[in-house]
């Protein structure tokens, strides 16, 4: 059975097709967010600080950290930002954390700093990342997310994102890294622009899993982009992809209806043994308004976590604020 491992200085996590859902908060990352943008340029890590702990209490399994605050010399300026995000963050919490940027400098700095092993996001299909990022993931023993397009761009065709995908683990195992350490992300499209979206990303999964028997991951919001209640639509994915083989996604998990899914499909899906975190969870609920359950902090909802583990971009895009 395919398993990647992540961890922390203090905790290891295991993503894999018998572990429960891993969950990878997306809320670090000034994408989109002019006033996170602004704040961390002028050094203040205050929204950083609020949004790491949010996360983590609402049932992150990981964080993702991003430090692209401008595209103005980014080779200069996001590799020491991305630094001081890391250090904050990984001084707050123990999950493991994502490395995310499109700036090998800065997936590079980030490397050295980070405690424990952490995932970094991402690599493509694009010859020019793949000999800059994969020498780095073998260089530091990690996992990488695999994003499936290339030169060409994102191809709607999704025999061609799994051959992109293929080619990727293909490159990887040419620098002595293993399957296992390959997450792919196979880039969910919107529904709303384009209606077999949802087929699609079910019909690669199953592919990913059974040909290259590979993780997997994706912005999840990005399915929704563009239509009004779009938690509801997340809430309804989140069971399908996990039935169709997906191991991993990054989300918000400060959303409660699309954490209730997450934890009801890691149930129906036998990752939560005896019920334990749904009981843990929601024994005590009381319903909000519009009927959902309302849990107190807890756990991580998913990704097989356990203490004492080793000290040692593009898909995550359209984020449903």
């Amino acid at each position: 059975m395919t398993r990647t491992i992540v961890a922390s200085a203090t905790r290891e996590i295991v993503i894999g097709f018998d572990q429960p859902f891993c969950v990878i908060g997306e809320r670090i990352n000034p994408t989109g967010r002019k006033k996170l943008a602004a704040e961390m340029i002028e050094g203040n890590f205050e929204t950083v600080i609020k949004d790491a702990l949010e996360q983590v209490a609402a049932g992150a399994t990981m964080l993702d950290v991003n430090a692209g605050v401008t595209a103005v010399n980014p080779n200069e300026t996001e590799p020491p930002l991305l630094v001081k995000t890391l250090e904050i963050v990984q001084g707050l919490v123990d999950v493991p954390l994502s490395i995310d940027s499109s700036v090998t400098a800065a997936i590079e700095a980030g490397l050295r700093v980070a405690k424990g092993r952490p995932l970094v996001n991402s690599v493509t299909g694009e010859e020019e990342k793949l000999e800059a990022i994969l020498p780095l993931v073998k260089k530091y023993d990690v996992p990488v997310v695999a994003i499936s397009n290339d030169e060409t761009g994102i191809s709607m065709d999704p025999d061609v994102r799994f051959a992109v995908a293929k080619k990727i683990v293909e490159r990887a195992m040419d620098h002595g890294i293993k399957p296992h350490d390959i997450v792919v992300d196979p880039l969910v499209m919107p529904i709303g622009a384009l209606g077999d979206a949802g087929r699609q990303v079910f019909a690669l999964l199953r592919r990913l899993r059974e040909e290259l028997k590979v993780n997997t991951t994706c912005g999840l919001s990005n399915i929704s982009f563009g239509l009004p209640h779009r938690h509801g639509i997340n809430a309804g994915f989140i069971p399908m992809v996990i039935g169709a083989g997906m191991t991993s996604a990054i989300m918000n998990p400060c959303r409660p209806q699309e954490m209730e899914a997450v934890r009801a499909a890691n149930v129906l899906n036998g990752t939560d043994a005896n019920c334990t975190n749904w009981i843990m969870t929601y024994r005590d609920h009381k319903p909000a308004e519009g009927g959902h359950a309302v849990a107190a902090a807890q756990p991580a909802a998913g990704g097989g976590g356990r203490r004492g583990g080793r000290a040692a971009r593009a898909g995550a895009g359209a984020r449903a604020e």
